[in-house]
C-alpha cells in the first residue's frame, strides 16, 4: 500500500516526525533512491540471541507497488564486533561503551521522502493489521500536516582521544612495522573520541544532518542508547540479483575557498599513496563480490575518483557484481561483511590487528546500517562519522587505512580531518592534549598478533590462605561474583564462601588459594604452597593498548607471551600514551611529589585488586593511597613503585630500564 501524503520538513529534521515513538529511525540522504525513510512501532524486536544475518535474508522477493517501493523490513545495525561470519571471533580490546553486538527490528510501515520531494506512507498490508495501520497512516499525516517539532536544545562536554593524537601515531608505526614484515597489507586502525551528552540524541542528530547532508545518514534509538550516523559511504545495496559496493579511501580536508578547496583535491587524485590505499580494498571488495557473485560478472565502475564529501575530499570507488542465485541476503553478508574499507587486507590479518593495536573495542562503528526490505532489498552503509550514545556518554571513532609507507603523524591529522566537521556541526569544542614521553612499543610477538584474553576460558580469583584463614575472601567473591554475572550471565553457588573456609581451615601455614570458574563447569578450588618473591621486584614496561580489562582472565597467553619477551622482568602494562595500567599479576603504585601513593584508576582497563582497593581506603603507614592518571615518565622521576595483591601484599618494585 502506498498513499501520498502532503506536507514538508527541513533538511535533517526529518526524525523529529518519529519522536517519542517506539523505536525511532530515520535514514537521509541516497537511501533507496534518495530522500529519506522514517518510521517506529515496530512489529517485532529481534532477541540479542538470534543470527542477524539470518535475519536480514527472511525475505519473500516481490514487486512493489512503484519502483523503490521500501513498505517496510528489517531495520537497524551490524556491529563490528559480529566478526566475519562463519571464522572464530577475535577477541576485542576492553571498552569503558557497551552496546548490544547488534540491533534490528522488523517494521510493516513507514514514512518516505522520494528524490523529487514527495512524501508517501508506505505499508506491507495485511488484515489482522489493518486497523493499527490506518491509524498510524492518521497520525503520521497529521504530523506531516503539523510539521515537526521543534529540535531541543543539547549539549556536550569537551572531546577528549583516547589515544592521544601522538599516541595514535605509536599504533600508526606498530602497524607499519607488521606490514613491512610481511603480516599483512593494510589495516584500518582509529581512535575514539569520548564526551557526555547533556540532551536528547534526536536533537544532535537533527542539527549534524541538516549541516552536513551526508549521502548515508542514519539515526536509530532504542530508549536506553542511540546511533547518529553521518557516513557518507554505500556498504552493500542489493535490488534483485544485482549489488554495488562504493567503499572510500583517501581523505583530504575541503575548505570553503573554492580554490584551496580545487588545489587540495587535485593533491588527492595525485597522490600515489592514496591512489594505491584505495585499489588494494578495491581488489579485497572485488574479491568478498567474487565469492558470491557470477563468475565474470564483478566489475570496477569508478575507481579512485575524488568526490566532496561533508568537510572532506575522499576518492571513492565503485564495484558491481551480479549474485549467483542461490545467494540470499545472508550469504552475501557472510561473504563481505565487516566492510573491507575499514579493516584491510587481507581481512582476517586485519581484523587480529585491529585488536591488538586499538585501545577499545569497536562497537557499532566500522559495521553496518540500514534495512532489508523484500521489496527494495539490501542497502547498508559503512558506520563511519557516528556518534553512539548510551545513557549521558557519547563516543566517536575515527581513524584510517595504514600501508607500508604511511606517515604516522599524517595519519594522526586525518583521523583529526574526518572527526572535525561532525564535532562543529554539533558545537563541540576538544580537551586540550597533554604532551606525552616516549614510550615502549607495541611489541610485535610474531607473524599473528597473540590473541587478547578469551572468556570462554573463564575467570580465577587468587588469595593467601595464613593458618587456615583466606585473606579477604569474601572481597574476592564479590568480584568473581560480578565477573561471571557480567560474562557469562550465571551465578556462583550461595555456599562457596562456606565450602572454602571449611577447606581452608584445615590446612596450615601459608597457601595460595585459586578459585576457577569455568562456563558449563563446577567451580574448582585448589590449595598450593606459597613462594616469595625475591625484592625488589624488576618490572619492564610493555605497550599493551586499552589493557586487560577489569576481569582476571584464566587465558594467559598474551601475559606468558609478554613475560617471555621481557623475561627475567615483569611486564608493567602501560597505555599508547605512557600512561600506567597494571604489572602482569599486581596493581601498581607510585610514590608521587608530596611523599603520597598513587596508583591508577579502575576506568575499566585494570583490575581492581582487591589489595589495591584496601590500600586506597586505610592507607600505608600514614600515606594517603588516591586514584588518578599516572604516567611512566612519573614512575621514572619517582624511582620508588610497588605492587599489591592479596597474594603477596605490597611488594617493592623497581623499573628495569
Amino acid at each position: 500500500m502506498r498513499v501520498a501524503l502532503e506536507g514538508a520538513v527541513p533538511p535533517g529534521h526529518e526524525a523529529q516526525l518519529v519522536r517519542g515513538d517506539a523505536r525511532p529511525f530515520a535514514m537521509v540522504g541516497e537511501w533507496a533512491g534518495g530522500g529519506a525513510l522514517v518510521g517506529s512501532e515496530p512489529v517485532r524486536v529481534a532477541a540479542e540471541t538470534e543470527d542477524p544475518f539470518a535475519l536480514l535474508a527472511e525475505r519473500d522477493e516481490a514487486d512493489g507497488p512503484a519502483d523503490h517501493f521500501v513498505g517496510g523490513g528489517w531495520f537497524g545495525y551490524l556491529g563490528f564486533e559480529l566478526g566475519v561470519p562463519g571464522e572464530t571471533p577475535t577477541m576485542s580490546p576492553p571498552s569503558r561503551e557497551r552496546l548490544p553486538r547488534f540491533s534490528l527490528a522488523r517494521y510493516d510501515h513507514l514514512l518516505r521522502l522520494d528524490a523529487e520531494g514527495q512524501w508517501w506512507f508506505e505499508a506491507i498490508w495485511t488484515g489482522e493489521r489493518e486497523q493499527i495501520l490506518r491509524e498510524r497512516l492518521e497520525t503520521l499525516r497529521a504530523r506531516l500536516l503539523d510539521g515537526p517539532a521543534a529540535p531541543g536544545e543539547f549539549t556536550t562536554g569537551p572531546w577528549r582521544s583516547d589515544p592521544s593524537p601522538q599516541g595514535h601515531t605509536r599504533a600508526v608505526q606498530a602497524c607499519r612495522e607488521r606490514i613491512a614484515e610481511g603480516d599483512l597489507y593494510q589495516a584500518n586502525i582509529a581512535l575514539r573520541l569520548r564526551s557526555t551528552l547533556r540532551g536528547d540524541p534526536i536533537d544532535l542528530f537533527t542539527r549534524a544532518a541538516g549541516e552536513l547532508t551526508p549521502d548515508r545518514a542514519a539515526y536509530l534509538a532504542d530508549g536506553r542508547s542511540a546511533i547518529a550516523s553521518l557516513s557518507p559511504e554505500l556498504f552493500l545495496e542489493r535490488r534483485r540479483d544485482r549489488v554495488r559496493s562504493a567503499p572510500i579511501k583517501g581523505t583530504r580536508p575541503r575548505v570553503p575557498d573554492p580554490e584551496a578547496a580545487a588545489a587540495t583535491r587535485d593533491e588527492l587524485a595525485r597522490s600515489r599513496k592514496d591512489r594505491a590505499e584505495n585499489t588494494m580494498i578495491v581488489d579485497l571488495v572485488r574479491n568478498d563480490l567474487g565469492r558470491v557473485c557470477l563468475p565474470g560478472s564483478v566489475k570496477v565502475t569508478a575507481l579512485a575518483e575524488p568526490r566532496a564529501h561533508p568537510g572532506v575530499w575522499h576518492l571513492v570507488s565503485e564495484v558491481e557484481g551480479v549474485l549467483r542465485p542461490e545467494v540470499d541476503d545472508a550469504a552475501l553478508l557472510a561473504g563481505t561483511f565487516p566492510p573491507g574499507s575499514v579493516t584491510g587486507a587481507p581481512k582476517l590479518a586485519a581484523i587480529e590487528a585491529i585488536a591488538e593495536l586499538e585501545s577499545s573495542a569497536r562497537q557499532v562503528f566500522t559495521g553496518a546500517i540500514g534495512f532489508s526490505s523484500p521489496f527494495a532489498g539490501l542497502e547498508l552503509n559503512v558506520a563511519i562519522r557516528t556518534f553512539e550514545i548510551r545513557g549521558e556518554r557519547i563516543w566517536l571513532d575515527a581513524g584510517g587505512g595504514i600501508v607500508a609507507d604511511s606517515d604516522p603523524g599524517e595519519e594522526a591529522a586525518e583521523a583529526s580531518t574526518k572527526a572535525q566537521p561532525l564535532l562543529d556541526s554539533i558545537g563541540a569544542s576538544r580537551e586540550a592534549e597533554s604532551p606525552v614521553g616516549e614510550e615502549p612499543p607495541v611489541l610485535r610477538l610474531g607473524p599473528r598478533p597473540v590473541g587478547r584474553p578469551d572468556p570462554a576460558a573463564g575467570v580465577f580469583e587468587t588469595t593467601r590462605v595464613s593458618d587456615g584463614v583466606p585473606v579477604h575472601l569474601e572481597d574476592h567473591l564479590t568480584r568473581l561474583r560480578a565477573s561471571v554475572a557480567e560474562l557469562y550471565g550465571e551465578e556462583i553457588p550461595g555456599d562457596l564462601a562456606e565450602r572454602i573456609a571449611t577447606e581452608a581451615g584445615a590446612t596450615r601455614g601459608d597457601l595460595r588459594l585459586r578459585i576457577d570458574f569455568v562456563p558449563g563447569r563446577e567451580i574448582e578450588t585448589t590449595f598450593t604452597p606459597h613462594v616469595d618473591l625475591p625484592e625488589p621486584v624488576m618490572l619492564a614496561p610493555v605497550t599493551l593498548p586499552g589493557g586487560l580489562g577489569p576481569h582476571k582472565w584464566r587465558d594467559r597467553r598474551l601475559l606468558d607471551a609478554l613475560a617471555e619477551a621481557v623475561s627475567p622482568a615483569v611486564p608493567l602494562l602501560v597505555d599508547l600514551d605512557g600512561n600506567l595500567l597494571e604489572a602482569a599479576w599486581a596493581n601498581v603504585l607510585v610514590t608521587d611529589a608530596d611523599g603520597g601513593l598513587t596508583t591508577p584508576p579502575a576506568d575499566g582497563r585494570i583490575l581492581p585488586g582487591v589489595g589495591r582497593q584496601r590500600l586506597i581506603e586505610l592507607g600505608h603507614e600514614g600515606r594517603d593511597v588516591t586514584e588518578r592518571t599516572v604516567t611512566l615518565d612519573e614512575l621514572r622521576a619517582s624511582g620508588e613503585a610497588f605492587l599489591v595483591n592479596s597474594l603477596r601484599g605490597l611488594l617493592p618494585a623497581r623499573l628495569s630500564r
